[in-house]
């Protein structure tokens, strides 16, 4: 358990931290779920996931370390509001959970530049204890910066960082760094993604980029030192919010576990990959159809269709008037992911097809422009 600081007088949160075999020893995985905390399948599929590790560890299978923290977010957890869970946002700040996250490319820059070799593995080892150096010297303000702080502290050394989430309605895909494509492709197609998005910067400062960033930027600000992309950083978005029950998310553990194998953090034997459902697109080649005014949402297609550009996705109905307004897809490639409430107000991120050509009108915060 890690507690929190207080919030308020009487109360206290903590984090509750499942750990496997036994650090440096072999490469190490992270994994968390609920940072988002009114997303609820991960929690599920992690419930699944921890007797697997638990008869791994009693059979003496772990190779490597395993961190496995089952919901990662107890202040979202507790946010409750007029008789609905709200918990991607804090009621405090109404900052994202999943943003924010202290980005220490700069300061390990400027700490290792005159320390770096040709050595790559001497290079990882310096650069993770720095990361680790400066972590244990912030000092948090607040409850949700020690939250992230202590997030990072977990997970800023793992060769494996896996983010657990959901989005409204959706089909299983996944967010990654560009450079980390293509040796997680064992990952997307384990895990049965549909879709698999790739950016070196994404905008916002999520979870996963403060995990697996540095790498990359630490490599195009020292070129001539080898920096390879140390840890294969993920956020995983399993299907929509509404899909939460055993069976499913048994075979998502189960996914999970083959994949720990396959990466030799588990001594076993995962068998044959599946075959690939998708190739990787980049972020800015998805298409984020945004209601451009307020209404009904009727959708004509649903999620895991391909989409072809000038497809008419979902119309919106004003109920005062009748009239009707088209939302057209830009690019083409399948539609991973909608809303999942009929209401539409202007702006509202309404579907997303991913292509893979770049879009121009895709700038600035990917995550959500």
């Amino acid at each position: 358990m890690i507690p929190l600081l207080e919030s308020s007088p009487g109360t206290r949160r903590q984090l509750t931290v499942h750990r496997y075999g036994t650090p440096g020893r072999g490469p190490k995985a992270y994994l968390q779920t609920g940072l988002h905390a009114d997303e609820l399948p991960g929690p599920v599929v992690v419930q699944h996931l921890l007797p697997l590790l638990d008869d791994a560890a009693t059979a003496g299978r772990i190779r490597g370390e395993i961190v496995v923290v089952p919901h990662a977010n107890p202040i979202g957890l507790s946010q409750y509001l007029f008789g609905k869970h709200a918990g991607r946002f804090e009621f405090d700040s109404l900052g994202n959970f999943n943003r924010h996250y202290p980005d220490l490319a700069g300061p390990v820059g400027d700490a290792v530049a005159e320390r770096l070799t040709d050595d790559a593995a001497g290079n990882i080892d310096l650069i993770r204890g720095e990361c680790r150096r400066l972590l244990a010297a912030r000092t948090p303000r607040t409850e949700v910066e020690h939250l992230r702080l202590e997030l990072m502290k977990l997970a800023v050394d793992a060769d494996i960082a896996l983010d657990l989430h959901c989005d409204d309605v959706a089909a299983m895909h996944l967010y990654l760094g560009t450079p980390l494509w293509p040796d997680a492709a064992d990952l997307a197609a384990e895990l049965g993604a549909v879709a698999v998005l790739l950016a070196e910067v994404s905008g916002g400062e999520p979870f996963d980029e403060a995990m697996g960033g540095i790498w990359w930027q630490l490599a195009n600000r020292f070129p001539d030192r080898p920096v390879p992309p140390a840890c294969l950083s993920a956020t995983v978005e399993l299907r929509g919010d509404r899909d939460v029950g055993d069976d499913l998310a048994a075979l998502d553990a189960a996914a999970l576990f083959r994949f720990l194998e396959r990466r030799g953090l588990i001594a076993g034997a995962p068998g044959p990959l599946p075959p690939a459902l998708c190739d990787a697109t980049p972020l800015d080649g998805t298409d984020i159809l945004a209601c451009p005014c307020g209404g009904v949402l009727i959708f004509h297609r649903q999620v895991g269709d391909r989409i072809a550009a000038g497809d008419t996705v979902a119309t919106i109905l004003d109920p005062t008037t009748g009239a009707r307004t088209a939302l057209i897809s830009r690019a083409a490639g399948v539609l991973f992911a909608r809303a999942g409430h009929p209401l539409a107000r202007p702006g509202l991120p309404a579907a997303k097809v991913a292509g893979p050509l770049p879009l121009a009108h895709r700038t600035g915060a990917l995550l959500t422009q």
